[in-house]
């Protein structure tokens, strides 16, 4: 059995209340896991109260806990963990803008994946808003660019995750990061 088999065997399996199928499932997307949460952090700031590790914990806590979602595969696990993680994130931003002690705004660096300017940076709660905002006439554009970004899927794996294909994904990621560029801009 391939890997991605063997995780989505064992989703469906942990679904069904195979506690061992827990135990086994998270060595299997653990790295996985880490390896996006250390991107979304990595231009943080040395001294950010979340740390990737935590952010994995988290993300993996609440999806292990969705008893209403069937598991497709693997690639459905990770692009709702890339919406676990935005929520954190975005939760965490507001969190620390809003610190009664003035806490400073968390930022990322917009890596290339994003890649609207090599030295720009964005606060999650402003990058929360304005997808919000794309998801009102834009879903599939908002779902992507949640994928690509908070997600770190590739676009073959985001087609594959949304069943479209790349030239649809790509499409909607230029489309998407476009609007999303021109929106943050002119809020600043």
């Amino acid at each position: 059995m391939t890997e991605n088999a063997n995780v989505t065997q064992l989703l469906k399996d942990a679904q069904d209340g195979n506690e061992t199928a827990l135990n086994e499932l998270f060595p299997l997307v653990y790295d996985e896991l880490r390896r996006l949460a250390g991107l979304r952090m990595k231009a943080e700031r040395g001294n950010h109260t979340l740390q990737p590790t935590a952010l994995v914990h988290e993300v993996y806590m609440r999806l292990i806990d969705q008893h209403s979602v069937d598991w497709n595969n693997r690639l459905h696990f990770f692009s709702l963990a890339s919406e676990m993680m935005r929520r954190i994130l975005v939760t965490h931003a507001v969190a620390k803008k809003t610190d009664k002690r003035g806490g400073e705004v968390l930022h990322l660096a917009l890596d290339e994946a994003m890649s609207f300017s090599q030295n720009n940076a964005v606060d999650f709660a402003d990058l929360d808003e304005a997808l919000s905002g794309l998801e009102k006439f834009a879903p599939r554009q908002a779902k992507v660019v949640e994928m690509r970004f908070f997600a770190g899927l590739t676009v073959e794996e985001v087609a594959q995750a949304m069943n479209l294909d790349e030239r649809t994904i790509k499409r909607d990621w230029r489309s998407a990061k476009a609007w999303l560029y021109e929106r943050m801009k002119n809020e600043k």
